[in-house]
């Protein structure tokens, strides 16, 4: 997967405009998806040889200046952009000893442990849960340590049909962005060996090499088996220094139902009690 990273990302980016999109006329069948690499190159103003030549991974010192020219080309967005020359980064960026394993700093853990009636939970660069208070894990067993959230969406048999897939597509976007240009992570390799065996959705979304940062706030809705139906909002925030890691917290509505429901987990022999919520 690491081999050749620029090329990968350009030939998958190259396949998925549409010609006409950029003013190409089409005149009979093609027999490659999206642009050629001729008319690309064209596009960005460099030599076809010269394209051919980075996109096979035989030129891997192209100039910000060239970057930026088929980036403007394929249309890519400001994230994209970043990513691409994250993954033409000079070799010394490259991490070359395996990562440390992911740890949470005691004082994060005793923070989040402190807050009984607000859902809390640390995630890494990977989406794997590193810690969680008592009360995101009453929230959804899914926030227990040590669960992975992708491989919990990719086989969570309730995760189906069209917004399945926007689901599926927006995490591997995701997950494609915290890499960076650093695809050799032992961690990374293991995740992507395992869902694209296990998942045709993970492959078909892991190989348009979609880049996408994750949402700092949203609301997540969920369905718990005591409480019922659950709106709440979440936040996220980057850990500082610990690389990758974010702190998810979650609020209800002020005096909404679903305020009233995690107030119901917050003390669970009401929550069982008969009739409770």
């Amino acid at each position: 997967m690491a081999d050749n990273p620029v090329g990968e990302y350009l030939r998958a980016r190259r396949e998925q405009v549409q010609p006409e999109d950029v003013g190409i006329a089409v005149n009979g069948h093609r027999r490659v998806p999206g642009l050629r690499r001729d008319e690309l190159a064209v596009l960005a103003g460099i030599s076809t040889e010269y394209y051919t030549r980075l996109e096979q991974g035989r030129d891997r010192n192209p100039s910000a200046r060239v970057l930026d020219a088929i980036a403007d080309a394929l249309g890519l967005a400001r994230e994209a952009t970043t990513h691409l020359h994250d993954l033409a980064g000079p070799a010394p960026r490259r991490r070359q000893a395996p990562r440390s394993t992911e740890r949470v700093r005691a004082g994060v853990v005793r923070l989040i442990e402190s807050w009984p009636a607000t859902p809390a939970f640390v995630q890494g660069r990977y989406f794997d849960v590193l810690a969680a208070n008592r009360l995101a894990f009453a929230v959804s067993p899914l926030y227990r340590p040590g669960t992975n959230l992708l491989r919990a969406v990719l086989h969570d048999p309730a995760v189906v049909g069209l917004e399945a897939e926007e689901l599926v597509r927006t995490v591997v976007a995701t997950l494609r962005t915290a890499a960076g240009g650093d695809l050799g992570d032992p961690r990374l390799l293991e995740l992507v060996a395992e869902f694209s065996a296990s998942s045709e959705l993970f492959r078909r979304f892991w190989d348009r090499h979609d880049v996408r940062p994750q949402p700092s706030s949203g609301i997540h809705h969920l369905h718990h088996p005591l409480v019922g139906d659950l709106d709440l909002h979440y936040d996220k925030f980057q850990v500082a220094g610990a690389e990758g890691q974010t702190l998810v917290v979650y609020q209800a509505e002020p005096g909404s139902r679903s305020a009233r429901a995690l107030a119901l987990l917050v003390s669970p022999e009401e929550a069982v009690r008969p009739g409770a919520g």
